[in-house]
């Protein structure tokens, strides 16, 4: 038994090596797209897929004289699904990206699988700080944590809030969002009275809520995946807090641009940091906002959408700009430093962690034409991952 494992796992190291010498005769270039479309996480895969498949029909499946082949496969969020259907990507369809991730222990699953074959895995969705460390083939479009979590702080302290309750889902982001949050937050003369942490599946907020509560700060932070935001803002009010002048801040996934409306008016107020609303102010935006909704019967993309987007988009043009050279070295290096109009704005990629760099942006959920959206009123500019920039001063 222990022989036949180790035979089985040499053929699949020779598959896995072996890809490198084949990607150059490709004449099709295969996206091999790993994104939660089942189970708790199945939102980020809507938004993510539907957003796809938009940036292929607008810029055509042909690249550099390469034929653009799209595999999406659905993963559920579960690590050792994601692990085995990129390996399965790598040595049976021969894929020139692995691209998605929904959530970071899917991303980290697969690190080392790119790292073995050279193969580019563009991180469209996982946030949590670290990611691009894990692997020199990892690339990022979505965000890191932090990123949001530091000009929040800023924001609130200059804003008059300075007692707060941090509210987090256990897990990586959570945690980087906990800790982002609360440094910027005590250095610029803040108080947190209560550090708060709950199961990521399925969590009651109620009696952390009450908890929350009888600490009585200015403000709850609240870090929780998107499509949970909903449910905790629902049980906020159940709980009174709103009517006790507790305020919500966070990160920009507790009112999801795609569940918004569905929150009804309570939230109108809540102030968030985010890289991206559906509501950002330009003709680029504009334009896939209607080109998104018309193609997916109105339903209005995300910042999980974006990701998406972006991640496309730089694989589009990693694939110019080595003229149709498919080894992941030379399209890894070729994405270092890329620049570009998202819809979210101004991004880029930074040459030296591969991560993006993005404007954040401070809003306020307000009421517009019927409709609640996050409306931008102040920008923090090309923001880098500050908690690289932590990990660096060490």
């Amino acid at each position: 038994m222990a022989r036949s494992f180790v035979i089985a796992a040499a053929i699949a190291a020779f598959g896995l090596a072996a890809v490198a010498d084949t990607s150059l005769a490709q004449g099709t270039v295969k996206i091999g797209f790993i994104i939660p479309m089942t189970g708790p996480q199945q939102s980020t895969g809507k938004q993510e897929v539907a957003a796809v498949k938009l940036y292929m029909a607008q810029h055509g499946d042909t690249v550099a004289g390469k034929k653009i082949e799209l595999i999406i496969k659905d993963d559920g969020a579960v690590p050792d699904k994601t692990k085995r259907i990129a390996q399965e990507l790598i040595v049976n369809d021969k894929v020139t990206f692995l691209a998605g991730f929904g959530i970071t222990p899917t991303a980290l699953a697969v690190a080392p699988l790119a790292t073995q074959a050279k193969v580019p895995e563009i991180v469209t969705a996982a946030g949590t700080s670290f990611i691009t460390e894990r692997s020199p083939y990892i690339v990022r479009t979505s965000f890191a944590v932090p990123q949001s979590c530091v000009p929040m702080a800023d924001w609130a302290v200059k804003n008059g809030i300075k007692r707060v309750v941090t509210m987090i889902s256990d897990y990586a982001p959570g945690i980087d969002a906990e800790k982002s949050f609360t440094a910027e937050f005590v250095k610029n003369g803040g108080k947190v009275v209560d550090a708060i942490r709950f199961p990521l599946a399925n969590p009651d907020f109620a009696p952390f809520l009450q908890r929350a509560a009888d600490r009585k700060p200015d403000a709850v932070f609240i870090f929780v995946p998107s499509g949970q935001g909903s449910i905790f803002v629902r049980q906020f009010v159940q709980k009174g807090l709103d009517k006790a002048g507790i305020k919500i801040i966070g990160p920009g996934d507790v009112v999801d641009d795609d569940l918004l409306n569905g929150m009804g008016d309570q939230v109108i107020g809540t102030v968030t940091a985010h890289f991206y609303s559906a509501d950002h102010d330009s003709a680029v935006n504009k334009a896939f906002v209607a080109a998104f909704e018309k193609a997916n019967h109105g339903m209005r993309p995300n910042f999980m959408a974006v990701g998406g987007y972006d991640g496309m988009h730089l694989m589009y043009a990693a694939l110019k700009k080595t003229g149709g050279n498919t080894d992941g070295t030379a399209l890894v290096n070729a994405m270092k430093g890329m620049s570009w109009e998202s819809p979210r704005g101004p991004i880029s990629i930074d040459p030296q962690t591969r991560d993006i760099i993005h404007n954040v942006y401070i809003r306020r959920v307000e009421k517009k034409n019927g409709q609640l959206y996050n409306v931008e009123f102040a920008t923090f500019p090309a923001v880098k991952d500050p908690g690289k920039a932590a990990e660096k001063k060490k």
